[in-house]
């Protein structure tokens, strides 16, 4: 069988997951059991030893690692449970290793993820990393991370964004503020789970400004003062989050126009002369320019040609010029005032005065320049000026209308004053222009014609030679170079290079001479008219550019035209009609005045947008001639576009949902749309109402696609989260405005409804119930794998997942720490069960478990998914387990039959029980009293020792004292048997037995020193470092209780050189036996009569001496006190109490002397007198070892300390020092805990030698 498996986390519960076998020779049936600390997560058949799995398994929360033990035993009673009632068992130690599924799906960090790009960010630049962790391992953890939408969601969208293997999104294309989306909503995908990535653009100066409401056309009257507005540029700046001030000034040099710097409105600032603006129109270069350099530290600006168009007014006077090749005529000189031509006198009617060069001209347009001529003066009867009206520029000519008047013979000269008449003109009207005229004296008898003139006619355009006249006798045509004359026929014809044109001249006038064979002439005068054809097409004066408010009502622009044909024809009488066309619908024009106007107010929205406004219609004007010739002109009307539409939404209702807990995140996008085609008229703003409950949650931006088409961007204000379990209701109703402005007039709005859901999040730590978890207790003897407690936990999110997780164990014991020893007694389950898995808890070592942990809920999405950490405290309840424990206690108890009063202690015992509580507290008992004498025999004893017990902390102590009269006559040692039972539930109970050895007074040692008491004591510390003890009396006893008489002792001390040398330097002067009295009878009754008399006689005494030795009795007791508090001090560690060896000051303890038993300072006062009357007095005060004082500590094999003439005084007077100790002990005060301790323990011990 294999001792590993391998065992995928995802295993089913109650699946199958191996079968232990197990092969008994003797064929008897198997009963299969597994423990360990794992065991609970298998069930085994106790039968069969197939394995199912008992609990789930989870990768991430135990990486498995642990051995399982599994053990197996046959046995033929296979009913028995206990693993140790099996006389034969087989272990075998089997490892699963827990292999990781892709469980877990990546959890995103740090969520929620926004982030502000700058619209000019490079392509390939990272612009954000997202975090997500998968709790898998190896391939399963490896977490792969992909874009899955992008909203706006549009093609190019999709490709904008791309992410990298360890989660840094990159910039695939470029931004755009104003072009494209300034926000993007990136769905990132890391498996199956999804985070937002929320990408504000933002805008920077990097884009000109642009002007609005291009091309700029205005018209201006040529008499406009200064300051007149004329037109008003208008510029934003391209970066519209940026929206810089925008300056604006005229490049191109002008005196005429100037602009206002901040408003862009352009005046006139200069005297306006239309004749004297080239083609009628001045063009400004206009620049806008932003106040502020952009990122490419330039100036931002652009420029746009602004056309002005002079208007005329009749503001000049028709002036005359002489012109020879008119009529390419130079008008920019002055005019002339005086001309002079000549005629031959008697010319005939409507002969033109020749030489004369006279061109009259008005500067003035149309109307305007059109102005009579009419002549004035001495000679106006005799000529008539032709033509009479000239439409801006003419040829004038002056012609003889009264042959008769012109007569050489009365005058050579004669004077007329042509007026130029211009009646539109009422503030100055006239020009005048004088004619000489200088008449040619002739012959009177010239030959005559048949007429006096002759009027004749041909077609313009004639091509030379064309016949005009072939009937009239001539032989000179004079003053004419336009015609000739065959001299032979009398023929007229058109001469080479002549081009006939009625436009240019329509009559010609010329003197035809006939000479007879006398030379003598005559003439007549010929008028040859230009008959006029139909070749000339109208010509349309102007341009026609109307500016119209849309919505206007009245709208009418007059076609002017003319035809440079004969106007008496039909040549030049000229129709209007309107070409069909796009807008020709909307306009109708008089056929004969050319008056264009509109059937109705005009709609800037009737128009397609690209045309921006501009509505062009296209009149045709014609003449009536044959062929009719015609001519076209397009009248473009630009519809100044009115906010006269409001916006409107593309739905009244709008509902989307928001996450709780996000801050400024995006919610959704409402658009609206409106119909006016200028930015300026159709942006529209999005708001939400104020008085929309939570309105104050939420900000709107608005962003323009394209022209008259916005969208609103609803997101929460900074700083705001929603908190879904706090919410009622779980949504918000706002009312959205669409609105757009023009500038100081109405507002036009549009409202909607939005709908903001409020979704749960998974934000809210777990909490356990109740917190802090209620303590438990639990018995130090659970068994494994016992449910000891079900924490619960809870989660206000309405969709959790709540798992426990064990932080920390500290174990404790009386408060203190316990190290780690509780470690692995506890284990806790993701779903809150405490199990027991360790069958090593035991109050003994550890009394608290604190337990740190916390619940994770694994939906957490936003914030922390732990709960605050919690401390459960597990208290270990003592088990009454532990008998009491007897403290070993290496002292050997001596007793002294003949002198040990009852109630005297004489031994002592020590136990403590590890349990707690009443099964800790001991009481002590003596269970059987055995003497065993020197031949082993036994003999039984009841109620001759009696304990007593007390407590000192957590140490139970027993003081075996004599309850009655011990008999002296028996030699051995008595073994008493001391039983420590505890209160606990059953009682547990330890036996111990200890010896106490008999002595008898024989075994006194006397030891004498040279020295004073004082010398001794000052120098006992050397003594006791040299192994002996000074003393003057002592027992030397082995710890087998065999007692040493003076020669075993002498001889001991000699077999240390080192300590006798020693000793005998302190004066040792004898070790000796103590000799022993016995009284006779005789003895006995003097003794009797002289004690009754020194009786008498002491009463007296002490009578007398009480009042004399009050004073020096009380000193020395005070003495005695302090000697008694100075000993006191040198106590090391604590020390037996107990009765003493008569006659000597050895006490059952090793080294022990109430007096000399511990450290002295040499130089210490121990408040004894040097009456060498009183030093033999005072040791012998020893003698009655009744006396509490402390012990010294343990001492190496050592001589016991004794006293040197340890006799009572021959008076029978008490002993001072012990009478000072034991008037001392009746008044002191309660001791302190130590000397208490000290006082306790038992006086007579030995040491081994």
């Amino acid at each position: 069988m294999n001792s590993s498996f391998t065992l995928p986390e995802d295993t089913p519960l109650k699946a199958w997951v191996f079968k232990l076998v197990a092969v008994d020779a003797d064929g008897d049936e198997l009963y299969y059991t597994i423990e360990g600390d794992n065991a609970n997560y298998f069930a085994v058949d106790h039968r069969t030893g197939n394995v199912t799995l008992n609990r789930r398994l989870d990768y991430e929360v135990r990486m498995t690692r642990k051995m399982k033990e599994f053990q197996a035993w046959a046995n033929q009673s296979p009913s028995l449970t206990s693993v140790f009632s099996f006389p034969q068992q087989v272990y075998k130690k089997l490892t699963i290793i827990i292999t990781d599924r892709n469980d877990n799906k990546p959890i995103f960090r740090d969520e929620p993820y926004f982030t502000d790009v700058p619209e000019n960010t490079p392509v390939g630049s990272p612009i954000f990393r997202v975090l997500a962790v998968d709790d898998d391992s190896a391939n399963a953890g490896r977490v792969y991370y992909s874009i899955e939408e992008v909203n706006p969601n549009n093609v190019e969208n999709q490709q904008l964004f791309s992410i990298l293997y360890n989660g840094t999104v990159v910039l695939n294309g470029s931004l755009s503020f104003n072009n494209k989306s300034t926000f993007y909503r990136i769905k990132i995908l890391a498996k199956n789970n999804t985070a937002y990535l929320s990408v504000t653009v933002v805008d920077v100066a990097d884009l000109d400004p642009q002007f609005l409401g291009e091309p700029y056309i205005g018209s201006v009257s040529e008499d406009s003062s200064l300051g007149t507005s004329v037109v008003k540029v208008f510029a934003i700046d391209g970066d519209k989050d940026v929206n810089d001030i925008i300056y604006y000034s005229i490049t191109n040099t002008t005196s005429l126009f100037t602009i206002n710097n901040i408003t862009g409105v352009i005046t006139v600032s200069g005297n306006l002369d239309r004749e004297g603006v080239p083609g009628e129109e001045v063009q400004l270069q206009v620049v806008a320019r932003e106040k502020d350099l952009n990122i490419y530290h330039q100036v931002a600006q652009i420029s746009t040609i602004v056309t002005i168009r002079v208007m005329d007014i009749n503001d000049n006077t028709p002036q005359f010029y002489w012109c020879t090749a008119y009529p390419a005529c130079n008008f920019t000189g002055p005019p002339d005032t005086n001309f002079t031509g000549d005629i031959e006198e008697h010319a005939s009617s409507r002969t033109p005065v020749a030489n004369l060069n006279i061109v009259a001209y008005d500067p003035d347009k149309g109307s305007n320049g059109t102005f009579q001529l009419s002549l004035q003066g001495p000679d106006a009867l005799a000529f008539s000026v032709s033509p009479q009206q000239i439409v801006n520029e003419g040829a004038v000519q002056v012609l003889a209308s009264s042959p008769g008047l012109v007569d050489y013979e009365k005058t050579p000269t004669m004077t007329v004053e042509i007026v130029a008449n211009d009646t539109g003109n009422t503030n100055d009207c006239c020009s005048f222009a004088t004619v000489t005229i200088y008449l040619t004296d002739i012959n009177d008898h010239r030959p005559e014609f048949k007429q006096n003139d002759y009027k004749l006619s041909v077609l313009e355009d004639s091509p030379p030679g064309t016949v005009v006249s072939s009937n009239i006798t001539v032989r000179k045509l004079h003053s004419l170079s336009t015609f000739t004359v065959n001299a032979a026929s009398g023929t007229i014809l058109v001469a080479n290079g002549s081009k006939l044109d009625w436009g240019v001249r329509p009559v010609y006038y010329a003197t035809l001479q006939a000479t007879d064979g006398g030379d003598l002439s005559g003439s007549t005068q010929l008028e040859i008219s230009v008959i006029d054809i139909n070749n000339n097409a109208p010509v349309v004066t102007g341009s026609y550019n109307v500016f119209v408010n849309e919505g206007q009502d009245s709208i009418t622009v007059e076609i002017q035209a003319t035809d440079k044909d004969d106007p008496a024809t039909n040549n030049s009488y000229l129709r209007f009609e309107i070409l069909p066309g796009e807008f020709s619908s909307n306009f109708t024009i008089n056929p004969d005045t050319g008056v264009l106007s509109s059937k109705g107010p005009l709609d800037r929205e009737a128009i397609p947008l690209e045309l921006q406004g501009k509505m062009v219609v296209t009149v045709l004007v014609h003449d009536l001639g044959i062929p009719q010739l015609n001519t076209t002109v397009n009248v473009t009307f630009i519809v100044e576009d009115r906010n006269d539409n409001a916006p409107i939404f593309n739905s009244s209702i709008y509902e989307f949902s928001v996450r709780e807990r996000l801050s400024g995140i995006f919610v959704g996008t409402v658009e609206a749309t409106d119909a006016d085609q200028t930015e300026i008229n159709n942006r529209i703003s999005f708001l939400v109402v104020e008085s929309s409950v939570g309105s104050n949650n939420f900000l709107m931006n608005s962003i323009c696609q394209k022209s008259g088409w916005c969208q609103g961007n609803l997101r929460l204000a900074p700083g705001v989260e929603f908190d879904y379990d706090q919410m009622h209701p779980k949504f918000f109703n706002l009312t959205v405005q669409a609105q757009n402005s023009d500038f100081g007039g109405k507002v036009d709005v549009d409202t909607a409804v939005v709908v903001v859901n409020v979704l749960d999040v998974n934000d809210e730590s777990p909490s356990l119930v109740p917190s802090p978890p209620q303590s438990i207790e639990v018995l130090e003897n659970v068994t494994m794998h016992e449910v000891v407690a079900v924490l619960e936990a809870t989660d206000v999110d309405t969709n959790h997942s709540l798992l426990f997780q064990e932080l920390a164990v500290v174990c404790s014991k009386n408060s203190a720490s316990a190290g780690k020893i509780c470690q692995k007694w506890f284990h806790l389950e993701p779903n809150g069960s405490l199990l027991v898995t360790s069958g090593e808890v035991d109050y003994k070592v550890c009394d608290l478990v604190e337990l740190t942990l916390r619940v994770k809920d694994e939906f957490t999405e936003v914030g922390d998914p732990y709960s605050r950490n919690e401390t459960l405290k597990i208290f270990i309840v003592d088990v009454n387990d532990n008998p009491p424990e007897f403290l070993s206690i290496n002292d050997t108890f001596v007793v002294i039959p003949e002198i040990t009063p009852v109630d005297l202690q004489v031994a002592v015992v020590k136990a403590k029980d590890n349990d707690s509580g009443v099964n800790s507290e001991i009481s002590f008992a003596l269970s059987r009293t055995v003497f065993i004498q020197d031949n082993e025999v036994e003999l039984v004893y009841e109620n001759l020792f009696k304990v007593v017990t007390t407590a000192e902390k957590d140490i139970y102590i027993g003081s075996i004292q004599v309850a009655s009269n011990l008999d002296s006559l028996l030699k051995g040692r008595y073994q008493v048997t001391v039983e420590a039972k505890d209160h606990g539930m059953p009682s547990l109970s330890s036996l111990k037995s200890l010896d106490i050895f008999t002595v008898d007074q024989s075994y006194r040692v006397k030891l004498e020193f040279s020295s004073s008491l004082k010398e001794v004591q000052d120098n006992f510390n050397a003594i006791k470092i040299a192994s002996a003890k000074t003393v003057m009396e002592a027992y030397f006893v082995y710890s087998n209780g065999t007692a040493l008489g003076d020669e075993r002792v002498t001889a001991l001390i000699q077999n240390s050189p080192e300590a006798l040398t020693q000793l005998l330097g302190f004066g040792l002067l004898l070790i000796g036996p103590v000799a022993m009295t016995k009284p006779s009878k005789d003895n006995m009754l003097f003794g009797v009569i002289a004690g009754l008399a020194g009786f008498v006689l002491l009463l007296l005494l002490i009578t007398t001496m009480t009042v004399i030795c009050m004073r020096k009795s009380h000193l020395r007791k005070l003495k005695a006190l302090k000697a008694l508090k100075v000993a006191s001090m040198f106590v090391t560690s604590p020390i037996q109490q107990g009765p003493a060896i008569p006659g000597t000051n050895q006490y059952n303890k090793e080294g022990a002397n109430p007096v000399l038993g511990f450290t002295f300072d040499p130089t210490m006062d121990l408040g004894f007198e040097e009456n060498p009357s009183f030093e033999v007095a005072s040791l012998n005060s020893l003698d009655v070892n009744m006396v509490d004082a402390p012990e010294s500590g343990p001492a190496s094999p050592a001589l016991k300390k004794g006293k040197v003439g340890a006799q009572c005084q021959a008076n029978g007077r008490e002993e001072p020092l012990k009478a000072a100790l034991e008037s001392h002990e009746k008044s002191k005060p309660k001791p302190p805990e130590w000397l208490k301790e000290a006082s306790n323990q038992p006086a007579l011990n030995t040491t081994e030698v």
